[in-house]
């Protein structure tokens, strides 16, 4: 990594890392221990490879990730919401339409930091429970970018494309509460 991106890393009150799986080994040992950092990636296994752990559910992709950075303080969070959903779903605090975000942690205050942050950024916050729980809002799982859409039964090959519809706290609950563990050594994308 070059300067400018450690100081960005470790800028500010919490890191946002959105990178594949196969790029953690290449961060430099200990630059986010200590620190809050929002992951928002999954696994992906045409891009990532086969991940033994994960194909084996041994771990969750939290889990994994928190054992590739140790000693951050790890929330899993905006990994289930599509990028452009973002912008069009973000409000402010108590509007009517303001949808909620599924968060992941071992934690408690950094749970509770990583809402404020993102309650600022425009969403409100289900706790999801802990890394080995965050499956729950992974690929697939019942709480996946679908239940953002404003039709959730719209062709895989439109999703990117389709717009968003707000979620709000109670029907994400429910959506974590019945979601079922998908056999990620199944899945293909």
């Amino acid at each position: 990594m070059k300067l400018g991106e450690v100081e960005a890393a470790r800028a500010g009150e919490a890191t946002v890392l959105s990178i594949p799986l196969t790029a953690y080994r290449d961060l430099p040992a200990g630059l986010l221990e200590g620190r809050t950092v929002l992951s928002t990636g999954n696994y992906y296994p045409f891009r990532d490879g086969r991940i033994t752990e994960l194909d084996s559910e041994e771990v969750t992709t939290a889990e994994l990730e928190q054992q590739l950075l140790p000693g951050a303080l790890l929330v899993k969070a905006f990994n289930n919401i599509l990028a452009h959903h973002i912008p069009q779903l973000a409000r402010p605090a108590g509007a009517l339409d303001r949808s909620a975000l599924p968060i992941a942690g071992d934690d408690r205050g950094v749970k509770v930091r990583a809402a404020e942050l993102i309650g600022r950024l425009g969403f409100d916050t289900v706790d999801a429970g802990t890394l080995d729980e965050s499956w729950r809002f992974e690929p697939e799982a019942g709480a996946y970018t679908r239940i953002y859409l404003a039709d959730p039964d719209v062709p895989a090959e439109d999703i990117m494309q389709a717009p968003a519809a707000p979620l709000p706290a109670d029907k994400l609950q429910e959506a974590l509460r019945t979601a079922r563990r998908v056999k990620v050594a199944a899945r293909t994308f």
